[in-house]
């Protein structure tokens, strides 16, 4: 299905796409900008470490994705790939020494870390102002205290894609599935916090009738990395529904003989009245974008300036 302008309808069924690509474009252009000004002032570019230990092929993957985007924008990255031997001392002394590198603005771990490397440690080591991702407990503790230094990148992806499509928060039933660190608990601060003002339910695994919930939502969010777990029977007409799974399904038909799917069966909702952001080419897009995001405006504190 080709994914048209936000203001049309994209077939007789009633089914709307959430174009994630559209709203990265906008970011994109924006940081480009931001970049450049921030490369005229002070005569070098924002600079993002990217860390990641071993040689997972999805976080490879999503190392590349997040360089490409870093040549794009304007943001000079470097990228240290260590062994998948790497002790957790080493890693943490290389964390230690990018902390105290003037030059480097923002630090991002690719997660997840091989067996035997504590995330807690490692996420705690990042200097506070360079936390980019926004997992660190002080990050969190600040988004809880309602701070958004280095809010995470996929909720605030979200966020950035329902602002653009005028999707409402306030006075809304949200319902989020998934109580994850990354997405889950974050996104349920910000969407209920004052100026969003939205009325949010967390679900998760022990969470019993699931469909009790969502039957009634106006906005459900799904996080739970199970292919097809949504279905249409769960939610009502009208539902705005943002699908961040990403799960890599074997398909032979396919070049690299897989393909990716989300959270959300796609099939069941094509002759629903929804709005539903697809996969991929939705929240993943604007995960990467809000990455950039974060690493301009921590070189601008870092600098002083007022963000």
């Amino acid at each position: 299905m080709e994914i048209e302008e936000r203001s049309e309808i994209l077939n007789t069924t009633g089914m709307f796409l959430l174009d994630g690509k559209k709203v990265r474009n906008d970011v994109v252009t924006d940081l480009k900008k931001e970049s450049e000004k921030f490369y005229q002032a002070y005569s070098r570019r924002p600079e993002l470490a990217i860390i990641i230990v071993g040689s997972d092929g999805a976080s490879l993957t999503y190392v590349k994705s997040k360089g490409k985007l870093a040549d794009e924008v304007g943001i000079k990255h470097v990228d240290h790939f260590l062994p998948e031997d790497t002790s957790e001392d080493e890693l943490l002394n290389l964390i230690e020494s990018l902390n105290e590198d003037d030059d480097v603005d923002g630090i991002l771990v690719q997660l997840p870390l091989p067996a035997g490397i504590s995330e807690e440690y490692v996420l705690e080591k990042i200097s506070a102002e360079k936390d980019v991702d926004g997992f660190s407990p002080l990050s969190m503790g600040r988004l809880l205290a309602g701070y958004h230094d280095n809010v995470p990148c996929t909720p605030k992806g979200i966020m950035r894609m329902l602002e653009y499509y005028e999707i409402p928060i306030k006075g809304q039933d949200v319902v989020i599935i998934g109580r994850s660190n990354i997405v889950g608990r974050p996104l349920s601060i910000l969407m209920s916090e004052k100026g969003a003002d939205g009325t949010v339910t967390l679900c998760h695994s022990k969470t019993r009738d699931i469909k009790k919930y969502t039957a009634s939502a106006d906005i459900v969010v799904v996080a739970v990395g199970s292919p097809g777990f949504l279905t249409s029977d769960m939610v009502k007409n009208g539902c705005t529904i943002i699908d961040v799974g990403i799960t890599r399904v074997k398909d032979e038909s396919k070049k690299k003989g897989y393909k990716v799917v989300g959270d959300v069966d796609m099939e069941s909702f094509r002759d629903r009245d929804v709005k539903l952001s697809p996969v991929p080419g939705g929240v993943g897009v604007m995960t990467v974008a809000m990455l950039m995001e974060n690493t301009i405006r921590a070189a601008l504190k870092r600098k002083g300036e007022r963000i």
